[in-house]
């Protein structure tokens, strides 16, 4: 049970500065503000093979080459949310918590990714979790899609191919029919697409495993962004009447702090988070297109390397249209601050090589069990000003932040860092004006950390 309830002790301690920033108007949070914690059913759920759900890409990998795990973990079993959901939810209610963050495991629900197979105990399972949140008075707030995609659909391509689109579409179609009823609040059609992509363009860190860089991570943005447009736009014609939801997307970026005063150090910071953040950023939330900083770098060097066509593939006139404004509000996640300088960095073709920038890692700053996760409040307040600033038509959501310790029951560290980075995170809201709506943090229980296995708490 100890592994189940990490966050009880961090909590208490972030309750403890809502209680102070409370007595202090200047540091209240907005009335409504949602807060809560997150989680992803690969994660937590277990049951990877259980009442007819079929095999995600990451238990393909790591049945495969359990080597790409850590000590061969995998989420087989993980926290037996499966079973156990309604501890979950006691533990959230425990907590205080207003808002929980989940994700639909999309091989539960159609084991071959399309509709040839739609399997009634995933739509039961999911239905079952909703009911006893919303009796509980607290507020799901759905991921379509954390990472673990049907096998079946790897078979085709994965996200590479443009037909996963609609495959994606179909799939949306069945949570807005079956969830739809009650989630009328927030949708997140994909977690961290940066992060997928890199499934495409290493092998062993995130599933599929695909190496092809520079050319696979960029088909498969193209293919991701479309989809994410297709199903907002599905919502908004055929359910938002009747459901009154909202429909977004979470993406993930750092605060990258330039390395030096230097001009060209300037310019990484910007092309970097550009390169993150605003491949997709750009076309949901400004103009339907690519930022004219990567479209210029990868078209460039595909001329170079000789090639007859750009790496980064282009949409259509009637796509643009489709893309741009394609959301309601913004999902971010964010855990850490990284320096950055210009350099010549990663092989080639890649979307490194590709960005022309060096991230360093800060030891002088704070740490934790994650060598890349250094403590830095003040980024934090950073990343979110420049997303209220460069999209601020949008409400933000803070979906993902935490903190990895190293596994003491005291969660000192953990608290800690709560503590910091929600009073930056009040300082952005109440002194810089952002409009924040919501916080989930990172993660409601100590599960699997995808090939970290269960090393990270």
């Amino acid at each position: 049970m100890a592994a189940r309830v990490s966050l009880y002790l961090e909590i208490l301690g972030v309750a403890c500065l809502l209680a102070t920033a409370r007595a202090r108007e200047v540091n209240q949070f907005p009335e409504g503000f949602l807060l809560g914690a997150a989680t992803s059913s690969y994660q937590i759920e277990g049951a990877w093979n259980e009442d007819g759900k079929g095999e995600s890409i990451w238990d393909h990998m790591l049945h495969e080459h359990p080597e790409y795990g850590n000590n061969g973990d995998n989420g087989d079993v993980a926290c037996d949310s499966y079973h156990k959901y309604a501890e979950d939810v006691q533990a959230l209610k425990e907590l205080g918590a207003k808002v929980y963050r989940f994700s639909i495991s999309w091989p539960r629900i159609l084991p071959n990714g399309d509709l040839d197979v739609i399997n009634q105990a995933g739509i039961d399972y999911y239905n079952n979790l909703i009911n006893l949140l919303l009796e509980n008075d607290i507020q799901p707030v759905v991921t379509m899609y954390h990472w673990d995609r049907p096998q079946a659909l790897q078979y085709i391509g994965g996200w590479p191919n443009p037909i996963l689109a609609d495959y994606f579409l179909e799939y949306a179609r069945v949570l807005f029919d079956n969830f739809g009823d009650r989630m009328n609040k927030m949708w997140l059609t994909f977690n961290e697409p940066y992060e997928l992509l890199k499934g495409y363009a290493t092998t062993g860190g995130q599933a599929p495993s695909q190496k092809a860089p520079g050319i696979g991570d960029y088909l498969a943005a193209h293919t991701v962004i479309r989809a994410h447009a297709m199903a907002y736009r599905l919502y908004d014609e055929q359910y938002c009447s009747t459901q009154n939801g909202k429909v977004g997307i979470t993406l993930n970026c750092y605060w990258f702090e330039p390395y030096d005063d230097l001009e060209e150090s300037l310019e990484a910071q910007e092309r970097v988070i550009q390169f993150q953040l605003g491949l997709f950023a750009n076309p949901i939330y400004v103009d339907g297109d690519y930022p004219a900083v990567v479209r210029e770098r990868v078209d460039n060097s595909s001329r170079a390397e000789g090639r007859p066509r750009s790496r980064l593939p282009s949409f259509t006139e009637e796509e643009k249209q489709m893309i741009n404004g394609s959301s309601d509000f913004f999902g971010l996640n964010s855990y850490t601050t990284s320096l950055v300088k210009s350099a010549v960095v990663g092989g080639s073709p890649s979307l490194e090589s590709d960005s022309g920038v060096q991230r360093i890692i800060n030891f002088t700053w704070p740490g934790s069990s994650l060598i890349w996760l250094r403590v830095v409040p003040w980024g934090f307040r950073n990343i979110v000003n420049w997303v209220s600033s460069r999209y601020p038509n949008y409400p933000i959501f803070i979906t993902d932040n935490g903190y990895p310790d190293f596994g003491g029951l005291e969660d000192e560290e953990r608290i800690n860092y709560y503590g910091q980075y929600l009073a930056e995170l009040l300082k952005a809201i109440n002194e810089d004006r952002a409009n924040v709506i919501g916080c989930t943090t990172w993660s409601l229980l100590d599960n699997l950390e995808w090939n970290s296995g269960f090393s990270s708490y």
